[in-house]
């Protein structure tokens, strides 16, 4: 361990103090965050414990949220007595590209980090990286898009193959089981979409009626994938419903328009604050959430614990959360809860405490889901 193990003593009362959701504070500036104010050098010579965390984008707004989330549990981390400053590194590429990835994870080893935190936009390209850094004595752990096959220690995320089928699930009931759909499936390379669009299309032939017209991929920015939605509606009219693996154009505002909630229907993954017009508005009636902010909050915390010594199992679960009208308010008041601060007052008025999200589809939601 590249930490001196004298610096991770910490009575297991102090860590256990830390679960739960956590106080989300204010998105960090600048390229590292070090929590309690500690700074620069190398990795174990102030005593600072740095995690590099390294999402799919920087301008992807789920993975803002997890940076959120991670900064905050290092804050909370570093507040402990007698346990060791965190710093959360931010080492995440403008855009999507594992070779850049890659070289962001040899990037950290050379500047001291203890471990890392990483979502892989493609598993092939930056598994070698991640054992090379294994291999002096950087932890590393995965969240949202595994790298299975590396010496990563733990990945924290939905089951993807089963959330795609959740979609699917979703889409047919809002469809009554009938229509022409396409799969919006993002970065063709990614391990996590390719398996969720393999689960709608699993799922999709449990549905007699329903005939996948094609998937496709696109460049994860909001406006791409809008423009690739308008583009595929041009090109087949007979398309009625979407089935996005991730809620990408449903940041922009380009489809509250541009799409008729009577003729198309949208069951996508994720529910951002920009994402809930959508449901309001009966374009997206379901959409299924991942708690975004806690990849973050969760990642740091099980980085430390295994920094710690402890035990920690090779894959932590998170439940997706269904969100539709029903719990719409409760959900957007659970993302103020977390320090999102774009969300459209009109959710949150008469909102009550953040406890009403679902589980999707039969999930149970997990106590770091809850407030």
């Amino acid at each position: 361990m590249r930490m001196r193990k004298g610096m991770l003593v910490l009575a297991a009362a102090a860590l256990a103090a830390c679960g739960g959701g956590g106080d989300a504070g204010q998105q960090a500036k600048g390229d590292s965050t070090a929590a309690g104010g500690a700074t620069g050098g190398a990795a174990g010579a102030d005593g600072t414990i740095r995690i590099a965390v390294i999402a799919k984008s920087s301008n992807n707004p789920v993975f803002l949220a997890a940076r959120t989330g991670a900064e905050a549990a290092a804050r909370e981390l570093s507040a402990q007595p007698g346990w060791p400053k965190v710093e959360v590194m931010w080492l995440t590429p403008p855009q999507e590209d594992g070779q850049v990835q890659a070289q962001r994870i040899r990037q950290a080893v050379n500047e001291g980090a203890d471990a890392i935190l990483i979502s892989a936009s493609d598993a092939g390209k930056v598994a070698g990286a991640i054992d090379d850094a294994v291999a002096r004595g950087v932890e590393v752990m995965t969240f949202d898009s595994d790298v299975p096959q590396s010496k990563r220690f733990a990945y924290y995320g939905v089951d993807d193959v089963e959330i795609g089928r959740a979609v699917m699930r979703e889409l047919s009931q809002q469809l009554g089981g009938r229509g022409s759909i396409a799969i919006l499936a993002g970065n063709q390379n990614a391990p996590n979409l390719q398996n969720r669009a393999r689960g709608v299309r699993e799922e999709a032939a449990n549905h007699p009626g329903i005939k996948v017209v094609d998937t496709f991929n696109h460049i994860e920015t909001p406006q791409d994938a809008a423009a690739e939605v308008i583009r595929v509606n041009n090109a087949y009219p007979e398309v009625t419903g979407w089935a996005m693996v991730g809620g990408w154009p449903l940041f922009t505002q380009t489809l509250l328009t541009d799409l008729d909630p009577a003729r198309t229907k949208v069951v996508a993954v994720d529910a951002l604050p920009a994402q809930l017009a959508y449901v309001e508005k009966g374009i997206a009636p379901v959409l299924v959430a991942q708690p975004v902010y806690q990849w973050g909050y969760v990642g740091v915390q099980t980085i430390v614990k295994k920094l710690n010594g402890e035990q920690v199992p090779a894959r932590i679960p998170m439940e997706p959360v269904r969100v539709s009208r029903d719990n719409l308010n409760q959900w957007a008041a659970q993302l103020r809860d977390w320090g999102f601060t774009d969300v459209p007052q009109r959710f949150l008025t008469g909102a009550a405490p953040a406890a009403g999200a679902q589980p999707a589809a039969g999930a149970q939601a997990t106590p770091a889901q809850q407030p």
